[in-house]
C-alpha cells in the first residue's frame, strides 16, 4: 500500500520502489580549491535516510503535529528532514542559516518549535538564542540517525491538506508571518514543470536556498514529483555558476530579482554560451538587460511571478512582451484593481490580486493571526500587495510594492531590524532605514540606506555600523549605505519622512558612505 501521491513520504516510497536508483537530486558544493564536492540522493536514499531520521526525532518525543525547525543551507539532509517529517505527520520550519538574534529567536519561538536541526555554522548562533533551556533540543546536522536502525514504520501524514511546513515570509512592515503550507501545495511542482514544458531529458539547477517556496517547489518539487535529476548548490554562487551547469549538464535554472543583473555583470567571457541551459526562468529579469542576457548566454528567458501564499503567472519562453511576468495559468484568475477594488483599465496601475477559475478565493492561513489571513483575502481576491499593470492584451507587469517596501535580491528586508541593530550602538542617536532603486537594478528593487544622526557627528565611524551590521545581521539587509544627517526628518506625529531623505540622497556626496563588501556567496 503506497497511501496518497499527494504526500511526499507516500511519493518517495513509490519511487524507491519503481526507480530506487534514479539520482534525482545532486547535491553540490564549491571547495575551496575550487573543486565540485557533490552528494547524490536516489529515491531509494531518500526513503531509507527519511526513515531512519524520523526514528530520530520520534526518539526525541517528536510526534504528528510537533514543529521543529531546520537551520541550514541546502544540504542534503534538509530533504532527508522533509520526507522524516512526512512519515511522523510532523511540521518543518524552514529558517535561512543567515538569520541572527532577536528574528532568529522570535521564528524559532513563535512557531512553537520543540526542537532545531542545525548546520555547524549556524549552530553558535541557535545555540545563543536558545542555549540552556531544557524544554528546546538542538541537533547537528550531520549523522542525524546515521546509527539508527531503519524500522518499518508507516506514514503518519494522510491529508494532503493538512500543514506540511511553516513557511516565513520576509517581515517588510513587522515581525515576519509564518504560512501554513500543505502538502499539497508542495506537490505543484508537477504542474509548474508541465506549464514550463519540462520533460525527463531536462536536469533542472538551482542555487536558491530550500527555506524558501522558489527553490522548494520550481526545483525540488519539480524534481521529486516528475523525477527528473535536479543539481541543487549548497548556496547560489554567480562565479561557478556556468561552470556547474556545464559539469552537471544542467537544462534550465530559476533565479529571483538582483541575482539576474549579478550574472549578468560578470565580466564576459569566450565560452559563455558554451553551456548546455537552453531556459533561464527568472522573477525580475530587468527588461533593458532582457534580450541581450539572451544572446549572451545562447538561452530562453521565461519570467514569472507569484508568491509562497498563492498566485501564480508565466511569461515562458517570448511568448509575451519582454519585460512581462505573464499570465495567469488556467486555475486561476489574474486582475489588477484599484483602490474601490475596480478593475484598472490596461495601463493603469493597481494592485495585483488573483482568485480561482471558478471564483471563490484561495485559502491563506498565516498562523496564529487570522486578522492577517483576513485582509489577505479580502473581498474575495487574493491581494499580493504589489501594484502592476496589464497591457492590453492582457500581459501582467510588476512596477513596485506596496508601502515602499525594501525588495533586494528577490527577498524584502525587515528594516525594523536593522533599525535595531543601528540603534543600539553608542555612537547613534537616531536611524532609520529606507530604500533607494540604484540604476541597473531588477524592476521593484532597492539597495538598503541606514539614514544615520550621530552622537558625535566629528568622531562617527560610519564603517564600524556597517561591520555591526554585517556581524549581526543576514547578508541580505546589511546597508548598502550610510547617510549621515543632523536630524531625521519626521511629522508632528513623530513619522520620519523618507521623502526628504531620498532627496537629499546622493551616493557621490561627503555624507554617503558604502564599505567595499559583497553579499556572501
Amino acid at each position: 500500500m503506497t497511501g496518497n501521491p499527494q504526500i511526499l513520504a507516500n511519493l518517495v516510497r513509490a519511487r524507491a520502489a519503481t526507480e530506487p536508483d534514479l539520482d534525482v537530486l545532486t547535491f553540490v558544493d564549491v571547495a575551496a580549491d575550487g573543486r565540485f564536492v557533490d552528494e547524490v540522493r536516489t529515491y531509494a536514499r531518500l526513503w531509507q535516510n527519511g526513515q531512519r531520521t524520523a526514528a530520530a526525532l520520534k526518539a526525541l518525543g517528536m510526534k504528528a503535529g510537533d514543529t521543529f525547525a531546520m537551520v541550514m543551507d541546502n544540504h542534503p539532509e534538509f530533504v532527508d528532514l522533509m520526507v522524516a517529517s512526512s512519515i511522523l505527520g510532523t511540521i518543518f520550519v524552514p529558517i535561512d542559516p543567515r538569520t541572527r538574534g532577536d528574528k532568529l529567536g522570535y521564528m524559532l519561538d513563535f512557531a512553537g518549535c520543540t526542537g532545531a536541526v542545525v548546520a555547524d555554522g549556524a549552530l553558535a548562533e541557535v545555540r545563543k538564542v536558545w542555549g540552556g533551556r531544557a524544554d528546546r533540543w538542538i541537533l547537528p546536522l550531520h549523522g542525524l540517525g546515521a546509527d539508527l536502525p531503519m524500522p518499518p514504520l508507516e506514514v503518519a501524514s494522510t491529508d494532503p491538506e493538512a500543514t506540511m511546513q511553516l513557511l516565513y515570509t520576509s517581515g517588510t512592515t513587522g515581525d515576519p508571518k509564518a504560512i501554513l503550507t500543505t502538502h499539497a501545495k508542495f506537490m505543484t511542482g508537477g504542474t509548474v514543470g508541465a506549464i514550463l514544458g519540462l520533460t525527463r531529458a531536462d536536469r533542472p539547477y538551482t542555487g536558491l536556498s530550500l527555506t524558501h517556496a522558489n527553490a522548494q517547489v520550481i526545483t525540488l518539487g519539480i524534481a521529486l514529483v516528475m523525477g527528473l535529476r535536479a543539481v541543487i548548490s549548497r548556496r547560489f554562487t554567480k562565479s561557478r555558476l556556468w561552470d556547474i551547469t556545464r559539469s552537471y549538464g544542467c537544462t534550465m535554472f530559476n533565479l529571483l530579482g538582483g541575482m539576474t543583473t549579478a550574472i549578468y555583470a560578470e565580466p564576459r567571457r569566450s565560452d559563455d554560451r558554451d553551456n548546455p541551459v537552453r531556459m533561464v526562468l527568472s522573477a525580475g529579469m530587468p527588461a533593458v538587460i532582457w534580450e541581450d542576457f539572451a544572446r549572451r548566454f545562447g538561452v530562453t528567458i521565461s519570467e514569472f511571478y507569484g508568491a509562497a501564499e498563492g498566485g501564480l503567472t508565466f511569461n515562458i519562453a517570448n511568448a509575451g512582451p519582454v519585460g512581462s511576468c505573464g499570465k495567469a495559468p488556467p486555475n486561476l484568475e489574474l486582475a489588477v484593481l484599484n483602490e474601490d477594488g475596480e478593475r484598472c483599465a490596461p495601463g493603469e496601475a493597481g494592485e495585483i490580486c488573483f482568485r480561482n477559475a471558478d471564483g471563490s478565493a484561495p485559502t491563506v492561513r498565516y498562523l496564529k493571526n487570522p486578522e492577517a489571513s483576513a485582509r489577505k483575502t479580502a473581498g474575495g481576491w487574493l491581494r499580493m500587495g504589489d501594484i502592476g499593470h496589464l497591457d492590453e492584451r492582457g500581459w501582467l507587469f510588476f512596477d513596485y510594492r506596496i508601502g515602499g517596501g525594501i525588495r533586494r535580491n528577490g527577498d524584502f528586508v525587515n528594516t525594523a531590524f536593522v533599525e535595531k541593530t543601528i540603534a543600539e550602538l553608542d555612537a547613534v542617536a537616531d536611524v532609520f532605514v529606507y530604500g533607494v532603486p540604484i540604476p541597473g537594478m531588477a524592476p521593484g528593487e532597492k539597495e538598503v540606506v541606514a539614514a544615520v544622526m550621530p552622537t558625535d557627528r566629528d568622531q562617527f565611524d560610519p564603517q564600524a555600523v556597517l561591520a555591526a551590521c554585517e556581524a549581526r545581521l543576514d547578508a541580505n539587509s546589511v546597508p548598502r549605505f550610510v547617510q549621515i544627517v543632523d536630524e531625521i526628518p519626521k511629522t508632528a506625529s513623530e513619522k520620519p519622512q523618507e521623502r526628504f531623505l531620498l532627496q537629499a540622497f546622493d551616493a557621490a556626496a561627503p555624507n554617503v558612505h558604502q564599505r567595499d563588501w559583497s553579499p556572501r556567496p
